[in-house]
């Protein structure tokens, strides 16, 4: 009885149709799965930047002191401390110009933060297209691969004088791999892609949320200045 053949041994009999497929799978899972780890770290230190500067936002400090420190800041800002950096400068330059025009001064205010949050919105989508491209995809990739190879397994049953199931489930077999690859690339992007998807959409509602309350405050400062 012969010993049924590995996994490695059906990929390496594949046809180099099939190789290449498998190969691409195999690259692109092995590129979401870095980028799964990187968007990970980068929103939960989003998160945590977000929660400490918004305690220290509500603690009551002057909001020159604050923004003072945050431009002084060595570490990089991000998240609300950005927008925040964005709405006070365009404030402060704007009272120094057109400080009898406070309607004038806060459309300046909102126009800079938006840009800032859109831009920070941005950076919290980084990499998620590819997420999206690689869960969508892949399984259509590794369907091609099993295709093509299943083809070439029953053009070559055209040599053989007796076909038997011994005879063609090596070929079947080597070209179902390139599916389980497909599925596997697949389906952490795809579970990954849905769950940063959901983390962004909350962390851009808290940032417009603290960006409305932010010109609130400065309106009111506006009209009293």
């Amino acid at each position: 009885m012969n010993e049924p053949l590995s996994i490695f041994d059906l990929v390496l009999n594949a046809s180099l149709v099939v190789q290449v497929v498998m190969v691409i799978l195999v690259l692109a899972s092995l590129s979401s799965w870095v980028m799964i780890f990187q968007r990970g770290f980068a929103l939960a230190s989003t998160r945590s930047q977000a929660a400490e500067f918004e305690i220290e936002f509500w603690s009551g400090k002057d909001l020159g002191e604050l923004f003072v420190e945050s431009e002084a800041s060595e570490t990089e800002t991000i998240g609300l401390e950005n927008i925040f950096s964005a709405g006070f400068k365009e404030f402060s330059r704007s009272r120094a110009t057109d400080a009898s025009d406070p309607d004038r001064v806060m459309q300046n205010v909102h126009r800079a933060m938006r840009v800032a949050l859109s831009r920070e919105e941005e950076k919290l989508e980084t990499h998620l297209s590819f997420l999206a491209t690689v869960g969508s995809t892949s399984p259509y990739i590794g369907l091609f691969g099993t295709v093509w190879g299943i083809m070439n397994s029953f053009r070559g049953l055209a040599t053989v004088n007796q076909v038997s199931l011994a005879v063609v489930a090596p070929g079947i077999s080597e070209a179902l791999i390139a599916t389980a690859i497909g599925l596997f690339a697949a389906i952490p992007a795809v579970i990954a892609y849905n769950r940063f998807s959901a983390q962004v959409e909350i962390m851009v509602n808290r940032f417009e949320a603290f960006t409305d309350e932010f010109s609130s405050i400065l309106d009111r400062a506006s009209h009293q200045g």
